[in-house]
């Protein structure tokens, strides 16, 4: 398949590359610096984009057969509000190119009721992070409300807390639930999000997935 990656330089969009790549797949990586992105490989591109704008996200996603989005915040008060604002930019595009297919990372305490997850980690657990982290899940919140009023062949993936380790290859995971497990290293959430692209069962739903 023919991959374009959002985000391509941050913790999982290098997975992403890596990961695409391993698997045999043609992969664009659009980034605002390209040079924070040191991979080189026959089958990988480096683009320079701005994912926050419709019309250079369209430059990068035009042929794709899939696009994947490890954009986030920088810290939790980024006034740019990269999250829901790349949201807008790659629906228009998409809109704009006819490539269907979208996956995202968001976060594990978006999970608002609870479906799938420990008591602990709704009731208390949860509460808590929205409490220190709202800005963050509030612009997560509105990209997926981007997303829900698209048409395209949507997933979010909600990971919980994200490890920087060796991936172990395999996670649990849930439609419209979870996270049933409290971390996952960004390795396994590439994996996930891979893994899910030909999956019409994950379309038009948030996945909780975890270790």
């Amino acid at each position: 398949m023919k991959l374009t990656i959002l985000g391509a330089s941050g913790g999982v969009g290098r997975q992403l590359v890596t990961h695409a790549l391993a698997d045999g797949h043609d992969v664009t990586a659009a980034l605002r610096s390209p040079e924070k992105l040191t991979e080189r490989h026959d089958r990988l591109k480096i683009v320079r984009t701005d994912a926050l704008d419709a019309a250079s996200v369209e430059t990068a996603i035009d042929g794709a057969d899939a696009v994947l989005s490890g954009m986030g915040q920088a810290g939790r008060h980024d006034p740019l509000r990269p999250a829901s604002t790349s949201a807008r930019a790659v629906v228009d595009a998409m809109n704009a190119t006819g490539v269907r297919r979208l996956l995202v990372v968001s976060a594990g305490p978006l999970n608002r009721t609870g479906a799938g997850q420990p008591m602990l980690a709704h009731r208390v657990f949860g509460p808590l992070l929205w409490a220190v982290l709202k800005e963050l899940y509030t612009d997560l919140e509105r990209m997926e409300a981007v997303l829900r009023a698209s048409d395209l062949d949507w997933t979010v993936v909600r990971p919980p807390r994200l490890l920087d380790k060796p991936g172990e290859g395999r996670y649990r995971h849930a439609i419209e639930a979870g996270p049933a497990g409290s971390v996952i290293t960004r390795s396994d959430v590439a994996r996930a999000m891979l893994d899910f692209i030909p999956d019409p069962k994950t379309h038009a739903h948030a996945v909780g997935i975890s270790r």
